[in-house]
């Protein structure tokens, strides 16, 4: 009796684990999946839009910040002095068109009570130089404006949440306009991109339930969901190569590689405990059947 509850039980094990085993299998070959993951966000490059010597660095290397934050400063001492030179010259503008006005109008009340003292060619002339005043103060103030963002340009702020990177500079570095001078990784907008063979596309379909297991967290798989797939890829073959001729690389006939689409997956409800990072290795598994209205 023994010996038949334990061939018993040994026999539910088996089953169980061939079971468990071809449910695995099939759950592969009937779902798209690939190794070939990896984990991406917007990655901002912030750079001065002005061009002057970096005098502060207030953020360390893979430091956090919230949007907002001071990143660093420049020098602001030559667009300080550039915002002064342009209020001079809306002060001065602003009085050449109070004389311009007060002439307009006395050679304008002039020709009014007596119009043969004053000619049309003199009123005309006065009430031009007069509205070209007023469009020199609008000059005027628009460099105002320009000189005081400039200033501001001297301090550079986070324009997201997230993660400082790559801070190769110093003081004393002379950074230039529109010169990107550290990255930010965005740590609102993290997906995965899965890239998958071309053959496996027709059973991708927008909208799918998506599994996503991260190398550097292997016991904890993510939720997500099909967002998009890639119309196109970039081709080596048919470049320019020497003498302008295309550049086609050698392959053997009988090995045909398929290309690798990407797919893009939107994460849900990651758990506080993964630390999503931007180029994470990943798995993906498709979920194929899991939406039944698939869009085009």
């Amino acid at each position: 009796m023994m010996r038949f509850v334990k061939l018993s039980l040994t026999l539910l094990v088996l089953a169980a684990a061939g079971y468990v085993g071809y449910d695995k299998y099939r759950r592969y070959i009937d779902n798209p999946w690939t190794r070939d993951g990896q984990v991406r966000t917007q990655v901002v490059q912030i750079a001065p839009g002005v061009s002057s010597m970096v005098t502060h660095i207030y953020v360390k290397d893979n430091q956090h910040v919230h949007k907002g934050d001071l990143l660093f400063e420049l020098d602001p001492s030559q667009y300080a002095f550039k915002v002064k030179l342009a209020q001079a010259r809306l002060a001065r503008a602003k009085e050449a068109a109070k004389g311009a006005k007060t002439e307009y109008e006395r050679v304008k009340s002039i020709y009014e009570k007596d119009p043969g003292a004053v000619s049309q060619k003199d009123l005309v002339r006065n009430e031009t130089a007069y509205f070209k005043a007023l469009a020199d103060i609008d000059a005027a103030q628009e460099s105002l404006n320009v000189a005081k963002l400039n200033l501001a340009y001297c301090k550079v702020y986070a324009p997201v949440d997230g993660y400082v990177s790559n801070i190769n500079f110093q003081v004393g570095t002379q950074a230039t306009a529109n010169k990107p001078l550290m990255a930010l990784v965005d740590e609102h907008n993290f997906w995965v991109f899965g890239f998958f063979k071309e053959s496996a596309i027709r059973h991708i379909h927008i909208g799918d339930d998506a599994v996503v297991t991260l190398m550097a967290y292997p016991d904890t798989p993510l939720k997500g969901k099909v967002e998009s797939i890639a119309w196109g890829i970039s081709h080596k073959d048919g470049n320019p190569g020497e003498n302008l001729l295309p550049r086609v690389n050698p392959v053997f006939q009988w090995i045909r590689l398929a290309q690798r689409i990407p797919v893009r997956i939107r994460l849900i409800d990651v758990p506080k405990e993964v630390k999503l990072r931007y180029g994470l290795s990943a798995s993906v598994l498709i979920q194929a059947d899991s939406n039944t209205t698939h869009n085009p």
